[in-house]
Order: C-alpha cells, then structure tokens, then sequence
C-alpha cells in the first residue's frame, strides 16, 4: 500500500490473560508484519478486586519480546485516563485501536478516545464484541453512549451487535469474523492429549470449555447430557467458575451425572489448551444469549466439531450440518444435536469441512478490514 501506519492499540496485553490479551497481541503481530510501527498500551489495573470473579487477572510468563508493551492505564484512575489521552495526543498514531466488551471500559476508554481525537489527526477505531452486556446494570446504556459516540468507526462481528450498535451511533461500521486463535498451537495426537489431561483414552470426550458464567448454558448442557447418556463418554467442563460453582455441583449430583462430569474448575493455561480440543470428539456451547464466541474460533484452529446454539451471532459462524450442528438453546436441542454428532461418521466429516471453512477467519483479513474502514473514516471527513 505505500505507507507505513502509526498505530496504538489500548486494551488487555500481557501480563493480563485470557482471549481478549490474546486478540490484541495477534492484532498487533500482524499489523508489525506489515511494516507499521505498532505499540500496545495495556493496564496497570484492569478489574479491582472487588469486582473480578476468578482468581487471577494476570499470568507469570515473560512478556513476549517480539511487542512492545506498555502498562500505562488504570480503569479506576481518572488521571491515568488524562495522561494516556494526552500521551497520544502528542503521539499522534494514525490508528488508536480500541476493544470494547464491557460498559465497564465505557468511562477509560471514552475519555481516552475524547482527549486522543483533539489532535485532529489521530482515528480512534474499536473492534466490539458486544454492545449491551449479557448481564445487565442500570448504567450500561449511558455508558456505552459515552464511549460509542467517542469512536470514529468500527469492527463488529456479528449482525446482532451491529444492531445494537446502531442505536447509539451513525459511525461507520464494517463486519469481519472473529479470527481463529491460532495462538494455541497445533492439533497433537489424541493419545499425547488424554495422557497429559490424565484421562482414559479408551473413553468418549465432549468438551465444554471457557469461563463459567449462567448465560453460557452449562445448566442446560448438565440436562441434556443427563438424557444423552452413554456408555463410555463423558462430558469434560473446562473453565473457572464466574459465578456460583455450588449450584452446578448440586446439579451433577442431583442428576446423577458424578462418573459421567469431568471437572477441571480452573483458568485453563494456554499451553494446555490444544491438549483439551485434541482430547475431545466435539465441543459444546450451550448459551442462552450470545454475540458471538472466542471458543468456536478455538474449534476452527483445532478442527474440533461444535454444537452451538440459535443465539445471537453462533449460527453465522457455524454452518449448520457442515462443521457442527446448530440446535435451540433448550435440553431437547442440546440432546438431539449430541445424539446426532454421534452418529455414523458425522464427527469425521464435520472436521474435515473444518479445514476449509476456517480459510475465512484469519487476522490479515481482520486487520485488512481495519484499514478498510480508517479509509473510510478519512474519507469520510474529506466530503
């Protein structure tokens, strides 16, 4: 293209885990790969305590050294959000690139874009997960209005969010699909992955895996596989609880499910991550509202079979009887959809299909789309 974009992404990077980190660092890599001079501005404090469900925010690894990382941004210090804001002011990036999942970023994050855009040169761009949250509070739509209206364009990935979205706001917006997390490495021998997970490898492996929250379904999934039981499968729940793990616990046992549920109640460490989708014959996600979902993107990496549910944005990702089945978010769909995954030689030829229908999803498209839409902007104020 002839030009060599200046370009600060704020948000989650090391040593802040979890997907959303992930997405940035890849975001960052590629637009590295095209010659721009990128720089993440990460947090010094992202959730107070008080208000972060899991156990840890942050992971031990060194920061990668191919980024380079800054943690300037506290989402509770109104000062910090002053200095970022005038630090890239003065930078003067082309592209401050944003993401946005949480009404709770809307007071950081707006303020920063606000003081950032005053230069008059630099397009505050934000790629969105979702606009109105899955769990919802009396200040989401006041915030999302001062963060939104901050925004000079932006990056959404399922049609339900750009819906949304368009209540708040007439900015430009461009649709692209999440990538794959392709951060997680290869696909390894099923064998190798029931030995690292210390599980029987002569046993059947459905897998639900991500944080645990009520709006995912897992309640769901517990009743249906209470219907679908078999004979030498087992269901594995993946993932640190977001919400009561009592309840789900009192579940399994009032379902009788205490040898078919293989709790593994922790943040899964990246590292492991391929030997839990190799293990397993498909993945579930059973949600009750979604936009869209990071764990499909992980199914596509490792070409793991996925049910998904008729919620939000699941359905534009996952072509129904092509690389999974797409069911309704109740017990009888969740059951009906295992039963048939099952059957005859479906789990072999929805993975295969895998392989082709993943070419879609990949980050040189993502941040193509990116640049389409700073164009967009820049024409936008030349009319």
């Amino acid at each position: 293209m002839g030009r060599r974009l200046k370009i600060a992404i704020v948000g989650p990077a090391h040593p802040y885990r979890g997907g959303i980190a992930a997405i940035m660092q890849s975001m960052a890599r590629e637009f590295q790969s095209r010659g721009y001079d990128v720089e993440i501005l990460t947090f010094t404090l992202q959730y107070p305590s008080l208000l972060f469900p899991g156990k840890s925010q942050t992971v031990d690894t060194p920061a990668p050294r191919d980024l380079r990382i800054r943690r300037r941004l506290s989402t509770v210090n109104p000062f910090s959000w002053c200095s970022v804001g005038r630090e890239l002011r003065r930078m003067r990036p082309d592209i401050v690139l944003m993401k946005y999942w949480t009404p709770f970023m809307a007071p950081c994050f707006g303020k920063v874009a606000r003081i950032a855009r005053k230069n008059g040169h630099t397009k505050v761009l934000c790629q969105i997960d979702n606009v109105e949250p899955h769990e919802h509070h009396i200040i989401d739509k006041p915030c999302n209005r001062y963060f939104l209206r901050s925004v000079d364009g932006f990056i959404y990935m399922s049609e339900q969010v750009h819906r949304e979205l368009e209540a708040y706001t007439s900015a430009p917006a461009l649709f692209s699909p999440h990538p794959l997390f392709d951060n997680f490495g290869h696909r390894v021998e099923r064998s190798e992955a029931c030995r690292h997970l210390k599980l029987d490898a002569e046993c059947r492996y459905s897998l639900f895996f991500g944080l645990i929250r009520d709006y995912k379904g897992l309640d769901t999934l517990l009743e249906a596989w209470s219907r679908f039981r078999r004979e030498g499968h087992k269901l594995i729940v993946a993932g640190e609880f977001y919400t009561s793990r009592d309840k789900y616990v009192a579940l399994i046992e009032r379902l009788g499910l205490g040898d078919d549920v293989i709790l593994h109640d922790f943040f899964v460490r990246d590292e492991d991550v391929k030997y839990y989708f190799s293990a397993a014959d498909c993945v579930v996600l059973p949600y009750k509202t979604a936009t869209q979902s990071g764990v499909t993107q992980i199914c596509y990496n490792f070409c793991t079979p996925v049910i998904v549910t008729r919620v939000g944005g699941l359905q534009e990702i996952v072509p129904d009887g092509r690389v999974g089945y797409v069911c309704d978010p109740s017990v009888e769909g969740v059951a009906d959809a295992l039963e048939r995954i099952y059957e005859g030689d479906t789990l072999e030829r929805f993975a295969e299909a895998m392989k082709e229908e993943r070419k879609r999803f990949t980050w040189q498209a993502m941040c193509d789309r990116i640049e389409e839409l700073y164009d967009t902007t820049i024409e936008r104020d030349a009319k």
